[in-house]
């Protein structure tokens, strides 16, 4: 699988690929007790889709390389076959810092690299739909024409329990 490693900085924020970097109670924090999407996630099941996700995007207020203490301020995860599909999940600022423009410039860079530049994303949101709009996601043509499977957490709890019950 392709893991694409990249920084980049606009002032004293900077973005990077590289996972171990992450700073996973944060973002498991957030996804679990202060989004709408994520209330039934647990911390473990989140490191599992981090694992999993070919392309992270850490926000932090400052450069992580230099400084281990920089703040991780934001996140967005990629799932792709890095070709012709890319479904963007779990995207988020912490809510000192918004209003700064983060946002905007996180997903720009999403949608700017090189790798992903072509495909089509998908995504999922109840609040955000101007800021995506921005850079090109629309609603989806044809909705009859689409299915999905439901998420069932019930389900995802009883697998990842067994397998960790062993």
């Amino acid at each position: 699988m392709l893991y694409m490693k990249s920084t980049y900085s606009n002032n004293q924020f900077y973005i990077i690929t590289e996972k171990n970097f992450l700073h996973l109670d944060v973002i498991a924090d957030y996804i679990c007790n202060q989004s709408y999407w994520g209330k039934e996630m647990t911390p473990d099941l989140v490191k599992i889709s981090i694992e999993n996700s070919p392309l992270c995007f850490g926000l932090f207020d400052g450069n992580p390389r230099v400084n281990p203490s920089a703040k991780q301020v934001g996140f967005a995860r990629v799932i792709t076959d890095f070709v012709r599909f890319a479904y963007l999940a779990d995207v988020f600022i912490i809510k000192e810092y918004r209003g700064r423009g983060l946002s905007k410039w996180l997903i720009e860079t999403i949608v700017n690299e090189p790798k992903l530049k072509g495909a089509a994303f998908q995504l999922a949101t109840k609040d955000a739909h101007t800021l995506y709009e921005k850079f090109g996601f629309q609603t989806i043509d044809q909705p009859e024409n689409r299915m999905l499977r439901p998420l069932n957490m019930k389900y995802i709890h009883e697998a990842y329990k067994q397998t960790t019950d062993k």
